[in-house]
């Protein structure tokens, strides 16, 4: 029986529908890609959730396909900042409560605005981290989005 986290608990206080998924992993590669091949899921249904810090607006969320890189210029304009830079990996767990390869846009310390790109609603299901290496959850897109209260944005390439 996989983990009740933080992310997971605040999903069943909602009344969101999810499934939990373990697997191995490796600390060497916590790629996305690397775990869409343990889950079985295509790339394109997971994504990873980077921690970034806007001049203006401070700690931001983006969700992005797990295969993309993050257009830190889009992101800058969307969110209303000059600038964005990804956070140095020891301020993460600090910021989020997560560690690296384990951040979950569902239950974070605080809540900081989230960005999905918005090529998410064209997935039936997608996978986030639940929060843990190792964890994973399967949900709907549109649920993802409701939880978190996400803007959906043109921020991948």
């Amino acid at each position: 029986m996989a983990h009740k986290t933080n992310a997971a608990r605040i999903l069943d206080q909602n009344k969101i529908t999810y499934e939990l998924k373990e697997y191995p992993y490796n600390e060497a590669d916590l790629s996305a890609i690397n775990v869409a091949g343990k889950i079985g899921l295509p790339i394109d249904q997971v994504y990873k959730s980077l921690v970034v810090r806007g001049d203006k607006t401070g700690i931001i969320i983006a969700c992005i396909q797990g295969d993309k890189e993050l257009n830190l210029k889009s992101l800058a304009v969307l969110s209303k900042n000059k600038k964005v830079e990804m956070v140095p990996l020891k301020e993460i767990q600090p910021l989020t409560g997560y560690i690296r390869g384990g951040v979950s846009p569902v239950g974070l310390k605080k809540n900081y605005p989230v960005f999905i790109s918005s090529d998410i609603i064209k997935q039936e299901k997608v996978a986030v981290s639940a929060g843990l290496r190792g964890l994973q959850i399967f949900l709907s897109p549109l649920d993802l989005i409701s939880v978190t209260k996400a803007q959906l944005a043109e921020i991948s390439d």
